[in-house]
């Protein structure tokens, strides 16, 4: 089963290589779609007028284009270079280097699981694009969140190689977000109260959570995770552990989202 449809939609980005350059436009073979053949018109190829269309583009070169029109009848994709940005650029090329990487990785396991890559991408290829939007965020999701990703898919007989192969070669993306705590307690074992309740933000979880001193009663908590609801409810924890242990020993606090 293909895990890409024979041709582009209108509207969408594609990465090609620019095969051959006209004075009329450029011929382009598209790297996602098996090198179908597609055209840039000189009047797509930038904004403004195009007196040597070999300023702009060149044999060989990579480029990233909209998809005008499509004619699968006629075999014809038209395209645009110059109805993106800069920023869509990017995010395309990034895109395309992370599908590639998804390949690489779903080649180990098709190797973990003794099949024929092709076979094994058949498998479990499709059903990852449809869950997760491309076979990169599936292998990011099973290394940050591997309950999630285990729990999502805990029939399917190649879960565990996914898994294991996510883990050894993704590193979960971080997330950080902060909030101040504002507590005191000016009985005369106050400071210890304080310093406790720090102490029981932290333990919270000690590989995400930091306490750092801002200036009394002030003090920042910093919080890492792979990703950001599970950053708030991490932030969240360690908040209402430190207001507990502050208010039970009789001092007082509040906390403010930074």
């Amino acid at each position: 089963m293909p895990l890409r449809a024979e041709y582009p939609e209108e509207g969408e980005l594609v990465l090609g290589t620019v095969a051959s350059i006209r004075n009329f436009g450029a011929f382009v073979t598209l790297d996602e779609y098996n090198k179908r053949e597609a055209f840039i018109h000189l009047s797509e190829v930038a904004a403004g007028w195009v007196k040597y269309i070999r300023d702009h583009v060149r044999e060989g070169q990579k480029i990233v284009a909209r998809v005008l029109r499509v004619d699968p009848g006629k075999g014809q994709i038209d395209l645009s270079l110059k109805r993106i940005n800069d920023h869509q650029r990017r995010e395309k090329v990034q895109a395309w280097k992370n599908e590639q990487r998804a390949l690489r990785l779903a080649a180990q396991v098709a190797a973990g699981l003794g099949k024929p890559t092709e076979e094994a991408i058949d498998a479990f290829g499709p059903t990852l694009i449809e869950r997760y939007g491309s076979m990169f965020a599936a292998f990011e999701v099973a290394s940050a969140d591997p309950k999630r990703f285990q729990k999502e898919n805990e029939k399917a007989p190649w879960a565990a190689a996914v898994l294991k192969v996510a883990a050894e070669n993704i590193v979960p993306p971080r997330v950080t977000i902060l909030g101040t705590l504002e507590i005191k307690d000016l009985q005369p074992a106050g400071l210890e109260h304080v310093k406790a309740a720090l102490l029981a933000a932290e333990k919270v979880d000690p590989e995400s959570v930091e306490v750092q001193y801002v200036g009394a009663p002030r003090y920042r908590l910093r919080v890492q995770a792979g990703q950001y609801k599970l950053a708030e409810e991490t932030l969240k924890k360690a908040t209402d552990a430190a207001l507990r242990s502050i208010k039970a020993a009789g001092g007082e606090g509040s906390f403010l989202r930074t």
